[in-house]
């Protein structure tokens, strides 16, 4: 079966309109009460049955009729168009590197810091399904948590599981961009990205963030920053004899290091000082790194008006033969 997806002349399809008017003629003519030939009577006609020619003649004009309507379709030229795509998609590799230290459970964030940013990162996630990530914890030390993977549901799971105070205290941004860096070094993706997100000063580890960002460099991988944490004071949770209280500390974030860490890699530095703004600095990550869709799209055009020509001269020719062989008339 013919598929016509396009009309190379379809102003000549108006011209369909004059068979209507065709066949209207053609029914007035063949009833018309004007006699060719006069009888005193009809008598003698009564006994003699129809022959089916005089049925049959009427295939004439319909054949006529066709042909007409299949040389104005073929003048109209069909077309049908054949389309190929090849679509490529090359996803991101994402190692997100966050500080599960004592002070991200300050609660100038809701419900605090360590909270807000797995909510924030799980929601990043879910909405880039065409990329591997990785998780990569750090507080005194640093721990790959979840190897690279497109199983976004297990990292969700992972995230639910995170707390502050598994592994020893401290801020060692140097040994979590280190542990990142190794998920990543050996990757063949088109983008490797690193998310480090902290609200400290580097105070432990065995790495030198500097020497860190300087082996990210060397592996085109790029690191955006995340200082996360109010301006000022932040009311941190305290255990005291009386329990758990809260204690207003000031913030401090080593911006400057941060900066220069996503300056060499090719990154950004952000500042979050609330939950909208980390939410945010997210959507903006989101919109830098998209994955590479690469369609190529192929479009060839078929004549298809030759079958409706050919289908055409088969009924004149049809006809030609019946009118002169067939229903071939006395002068």
């Amino acid at each position: 079966m013919l598929n016509i997806d396009n009309w190379a002349n379809p102003e000549y399809l108006y011209i369909l309109l004059v068979i209507p008017l065709l066949i209207t003629w053609y029914w007035f003519k063949n009833n018309k009460n004007t006699a060719d030939l006069r009888f005193s009577g009809l008598q003698m006609f009564n006994e003699i049955k129809p022959s089916p020619k005089t049925w049959l003649i009427h295939s004439l004009f319909i054949f006529r009729i066709l042909a007409i309507g299949l040389i104005i379709i073929a003048l109209a030229r069909p077309q049908s168009i054949s389309t190929k795509q090849n679509i490529s998609i090359e996803g991101i590799d994402i190692v997100m590197s966050i500080d599960v230290s004592g002070s991200m459970l300050a609660r100038d964030f809701k419900p605090d810091r360590l909270e807000a940013a797995k909510d924030v990162a799980n929601e990043f996630i879910a909405r880039r399904p065409n990329d591997r990530v990785s998780l990569v914890i750090f507080s005194g030390e640093a721990f790959t948590q979840v190897p690279l993977t497109t199983d976004h549901t297990m990292i969700s799971n992972i995230f639910d599981e995170i707390q502050s105070g598994m592994i020893e205290d401290g801020t060692a941004i140097g040994d979590g961009l280190a542990t990142s860096v190794s998920r990543l070094k050996d990757s063949d993706a088109i983008s490797k990205v690193i998310i480090l997100i902290t609200d400290g000063v580097n105070n432990s580890g065995s790495v030198d963030p500097i020497s860190a960002a300087e082996i990210a460099s060397m592996f085109g991988i790029r690191v955006y920053t995340i200082g996360i944490g109010s301006m000022g004071m932040a009311p941190y949770p305290v255990q005291t004899p009386f329990g758990i209280q809260m204690q207003q500390m000031k913030v401090q974030i080593d911006e400057e290091l941060l900066q220069q860490i996503a300056s060499m890699t090719g990154g950004r530095y952000y500042r979050a000082d609330n939950n909208k703004k980390l939410k945010e600095i997210y959507k903006e990550i989101d919109t830098l790194e998209k994955s590479k869709i690469d369609v190529q799209e192929f479009r060839k055009k078929h004549e298809a008006f030759v079958p409706f020509a050919l289908l055409a001269l088969a009924l004149f020719s049809l006809e030609i033969i019946l009118r002169y062989l067939v229903f071939r008339r006395i002068p």
